[in-house]
């Protein structure tokens, strides 16, 4: 895996700087804190510019499910029909503070989650009224809570974001679509089910900090008349193999959004597989041909392949 990411770094133009964190080469002021992405898998994230610190999609549990993992997995394997159960002390391991939680949609690869992190970190979440009814019914406070359906640009302290409606990706072959919705109509009883982390609606979020906006994707689709006069300096692009059932995918998600200077792919690996086991059947289907494919469509721009909870470091 190693040598794959120094020839992807190697065609993009950034270099390693340690073993667990790589900087963009620009002439930025050295003195202002760096921003802080590390990536959590799938289409998880920790990001922090210092001040505030923001995850999105924060699943970290990477369940056994369906038994589609790895031989050497130990673990219990799980079904859609079991109860989702955190791995809390991996959680705890791994998530210390979160200001903010950003949810794309419902899923349990983005929310499963999100319940317990919330609990332990008070954070407040923004999402659809989907996931924002899942939550309520595990108990989180109503003051944490923030539903939204796009459209939406909120102003924090030292953070600001914006909600863009968004679709999910197009699975099983283009078949995929799900319309089903809670709301505080919904009757549901914690723990949920697998199963039950429905989409509910989907979202994408330019995400401001002190000095970079990151447009965030939890699909391998979007909306593309939401996202023109939206400019990232960083896109967090979705890069998993169902992006390769929509027309003309890497050239249009770079035009809309004007060719960001940095791009990141997110949602590319196995997560059923913990943390630690081999991603490179992953890598080579998903994040080479994605790097490849930026590299002739727009030069400029630097495409950084993560690392399960390595930090990428931003000036």
């Amino acid at each position: 895996m190693k040598n794959v990411r120094a020839v992807v770094f190697a065609l993009v133009g950034f270099s390693c700087v340690a073993a667990v964190a790589c900087q963009a080469e620009a002439p930025v002021a050295q003195d202002r804190p760096p921003l802080q992405l590390k990536y959590l898998g799938t289409a998880g994230w920790e990001i922090s510019d210092g001040n505030v610190v923001v995850l999105v999609d924060p699943y970290i549990s990477r369940w056994k499910l369906d038994g589609l993992g790895h031989p050497d997995d130990t673990r219990p394997n799980v079904t859609r029909t079991d109860i989702a159960e955190s791995d809390t002390a991996l959680i705890d391991a791994t998530i210390s503070r979160a200001d903010f939680i950003l949810v794309h949609h419902g899923h349990f690869d983005h929310l499963g989650d999100v319940p317990y992190i919330a609990k332990k970190t008070g954070a407040k979440v923004i999402g659809t009224e989907t996931t924002i009814t899942v939550l309520r019914a595990y108990g989180i406070p109503e003051e944490q809570l923030y539903a939204v359906g796009g459209g939406e640009d909120y102003a924090f302290d030292n953070f600001s974001v914006r909600v863009v409606p968004s679709i999910h990706s197009a699975l099983n072959e283009k078949h995929y679509f799900d319309s089903r919705r809670y709301d505080r109509s919904t009757t549901l009883e914690a723990p949920l089910r697998i199963e039950q982390f429905i989409e509910g609606g989907s979202l994408t979020f330019l995400a401001r900090f002190d000095h970079h906006q990151i447009l965030t994707m939890g699909s391998m689709n979007f909306v593309e008349r939401e996202l023109e006069g939206i400019r990232p300096d960083v896109l967090l692009a979705g890069v998993n193999g169902s992006r390769l059932g929509l027309y003309d995918y890497d050239a249009r998600v770079l035009k809309v959004t004007g060719y960001p200077g940095v791009v990141i792919p997110t949602h590319w690996d196995n997560f059923r597989l913990p943390y630690g086991y081999s991603q490179q059947d992953n890598i080579d289907r998903n994040i080479t041909p994605f790097v490849q494919a930026v590299a002739a469509i727009s030069p400029q721009t630097r495409v950084i392949p993560p690392t399960h909870l390595e930090t990428i470091v931003l000036r």
